[in-house]
């Protein structure tokens, strides 16, 4: 029987995305590599657990959930996490951003400093750029004044980042215009706490990073993963914790979150035998490209 492993997750190192494994092994993902794994058979998708810790009883969680945690598991999480604001005493300085997916789609957010732009490459910002760096309060309220100001939101679903990859502005400057014009708002703007300091606008791309360059458009997303199913495909771009796959049938996006919690084997088929999901563009993003 071949040893089954369980992943932990998408990381981003400096060269780029690699899988983490719970053994501490780790798979780094280049251009052009299959991604190729079964699911065991017979098992289950138990909770990983919360800040390093295992599920004390080992939940079951559904196999279309991201987070692959139980209710209190995710509860724990969650309190320990900065969005939580349950740790208003954090004496690490925090940058304030402003982070582009796509044509109409500008998010606001906070990440501590030391983790660099780490924060933007898991969320799949294909361009950002830093508002501000102060304590943790003071760019909480910042992020809050700039969302209520300028009608930003804090988060941006991956169905609409997804749908957009394959139809991106082609240079830079083109997928930083709408950056560099909220940035001049943005500072423009009284109110802003006496403890933050404003940083320049110097947009940063990770349209090369990710491989975005003539991306095909996907023509489905994986919608969970099942016992005995197996996924296969050759990597053409990743971005936050999506791998793109090129198959048989097109182009089929693997949220790798969905890989937690469940024992995995390998394979060697080209086949994807669990369920997709048929790609769909999103209203507001119709709207936009015609």
């Amino acid at each position: 029987m071949a040893q089954a492993w369980k992943c932990s997750g998408l990381r981003w190192s400096a060269d780029g995305p690699v899988l983490v494994w719970d053994s501490g092994r780790r798979s780094a993902l280049t251009w052009g590599k299959r991604v190729a794994f079964g699911v065991a058979e017979g098992g289950g998708r138990t909770c990983v657990g919360a800040r390093g810790h295992a599920c004390p009883v080992r939940a079951a969680v559904p196999g279309r959930s991201t987070g692959a945690r139980c209710e209190e598991c995710a509860r724990l999480d969650r309190a320990h996490s900065v969005a939580a604001d349950t740790f208003a005493d954090d004496p690490r300085p925090y940058r304030v951003y402003l982070a582009w997916f796509g044509p109409g789609m500008v998010k606001v957010g906070i990440t501590a400093e030391e983790r660099g732009s780490a924060r933007l490459l898991e969320q799949g910002a294909v361009c950002f750029s830093w508002l501000g760096t102060g304590p943790l309060m003071a760019a909480r309220r910042t992020e809050e004044l700039l969302r209520a100001a300028l009608g930003v939101p804090d988060r941006i679903p991956y169905l609409d980042k997804r749908a957009v990859r394959a139809a991106l502005p082609e240079t830079e400057a083109e997928r930083a215009a709408e950056i560099a014009e909220l940035h001049a708002r943005a500072v423009a703007l009284g109110g802003w706490p006496e403890s933050l300091v404003p940083a320049l606008c110097q947009p940063v791309d990770h349209a090369r990073v990710f491989g975005l360059g003539g991306l095909s458009a996907a023509v489905g997303a994986v919608g969970e993963l099942v016992a005995g199913g197996a996924v296969s495909g050759r990597l053409v771009a990743a971005a936050g914790p999506d791998l793109h796959l090129e198959t048989d049938a097109g182009v089929v996006v693997l949220d790798t979150r969905l890989m937690t919690g469940w024992e995995l084997v390998p394979a060697g088929g080209g086949e994807v035998t669990v369920p997709v999901r048929q790609f769909k563009v999103p209203p507001s993003v119709q709207a936009g490209l015609f």
